[in-house]
């Protein structure tokens, strides 16, 4: 049962020495150590240090804010971190830690509250959607033909003047485009 440590500062100009030093005297084994913004999910020493996790290992960091930004980044992280059977620490938020079983339940509820936050959201976007299309909003990607183009060459392909191949080419579209307007 190896603990590791990670530790993120956001410029060059700020040191990770203080965090090492907290997490070497916590009994870290080895730190992941990096410069990077914590609201960039694609942290390669972060990354490291999870897949270097093996059961019963514990990934340990000064605070909270050096792992990450947002709850729905720290649910990912510590999701991938429980998946292989390990444990999370934070030196100075005690309520975070995976390795007791108040440290499990506080981040259950968290997960519980993020959850129903995510639903929150999904059901008031739909709402907005459905009032959109009510008012007539066009929904996805813009129209690549405008209504007059659309009703001209729907009128050219029922009186036979035109192939699908020759409106493409008249408007400057794909050849899909014009097959799409009968569906």
């Amino acid at each position: 049962m190896a603990i590791f440590g990670y530790a993120r500062v956001s410029t060059d100009g700020q040191s990770l020495e203080a965090q090492v030093e907290s997490l070497c005297a916590a009994g870290a084994e080895k730190v992941f150590r990096e410069t990077a913004s914590g609201k960039e999910t694609d942290r390669r020493q972060l990354a490291r240090a999870v897949k270097s996790l093996a059961k019963g290992d514990t990934l340990l960091v000064t605070r909270l804010d050096r792992l990450a930004r947002s709850t729905r980044d720290l649910l990912n992280i510590l999701d991938a971190i429980g998946n292989v059977g390990a444990g999370f620490r934070s030196l100075s938020d005690t309520w975070a830690d995976t390795t007791t079983p108040h440290g499990r339940l506080m981040l259950t509820v968290l997960g519980g509250l993020a959850e129903f936050e995510r639903e929150l959201i999904r059901a008031r976007t739909g709402e907005g959607r459905e009032r959109a299309q009510a008012r007539g909003v066009h929904m996805g990607r813009p129209r690549k033909l405008t209504r007059h183009q659309r009703a001209e060459a729907l009128a050219a392909l029922a009186e036979g003047t035109a192939t699908q191949a020759d409106l493409a080419r008249r408007f400057n579209v794909d050849r899909s485009t014009v097959s799409r307007l009968r569906s």
